[in-house]
């Protein structure tokens, strides 16, 4: 995928070069680890301890986990969800191979695309001077756009809160865009990923959050044209269940 995006563009592309230009600065000791952790807490994002690789398998004990290093260690995550710096602090030093978690709907959204949709929408809207707010890239095959969360809608038919964490076994189902609202969690950079892969921060979290809908057209035409010419697939929206 990233070696077509490269092709189509010339080489890496303005944007890869734009993005890695801007990957925040770590720190000595923990390669800035607890650091970005308790500067994504500052934010308000609500953070709780999550599994990690060991070699290409999980830390939590279910066999073949099908999302190793990405979902929380405790059921309660929600309410263990927290953006108390103290709290982190002790999370991180005494775990220090844990992922983490950020519990979505609270404070934040994320609408999660494929990376190359992903990239082809954040060129598109900073060439339209639409505020982008935080972006990481996770796990080398998917884009996290960090969003304010539009609450608790009146009718939340008309919303597509994502599942996929209580079902992920369909994620290979739902190529396209997945609304990460309340009841749902992403990780949170810095994590590791099975394989070598990783979570990161393409852009930071100085940036304020947007509301959802103004990247919302840009990020779903970009995902269109990925399913339509890479992916037998003709929805972008994950079901309900």
């Amino acid at each position: 995928m990233g070696a077509e995006f490269g092709r189509r563009s010339g080489g890496q592309g303005r944007i890869s070069q734009w993005l890695r230009a801007r990957r925040p600065k770590e720190t000595e000791g923990d390669d800035g680890r607890e650091a970005l952790l308790v500067a994504a807490a500052d934010a308000g994002l609500p953070l709780a301890p999550a599994a990690y690789p060991t070699d290409y398998r999980c830390s939590c004990s279910r066999i073949g986990c099908p999302t190793p290093g990405r979902h929380p260690v405790s059921f309660a995550w929600q309410t263990q969800s927290t953006t108390d710096r103290g709290q982190i602090e002790r999370w991180a030093r005494h775990q220090p191979q844990a992922n983490f978690i950020t519990a979505t709907g609270m404070v934040h959204d994320v609408l999660d695309v494929p990376l190359e949709a992903g990239r082809e929408a954040l060129e598109r809207l900073l060439a339209a001077g639409i505020d982008v707010g935080p972006v990481a890239e996770s796990g080398g095959d998917r884009m996290l756009f960090f969003t304010a969360t539009r609450g608790t809608p009146e009718d939340e038919d008309e919303w597509w809160p994502c599942e996929l964490d209580c079902h992920p076994e369909t994620m290979d189902e739902h190529p396209g865009l997945r609304w990460h609202c309340r009841g749902s969690y992403v990780p949170v950079p810095p994590a590791r990923l099975p394989g070598d892969l990783t979570v990161d921060w393409l852009r930071g979290l100085e940036h304020p959050l947007p509301d959802p809908l103004t990247l919302l057209e840009a990020l779903t035409d970009a995902c269109a044209r990925y399913v339509g010419e890479e992916k037998d697939f003709t929805a972008a929206w994950p079901s309900r269940g």
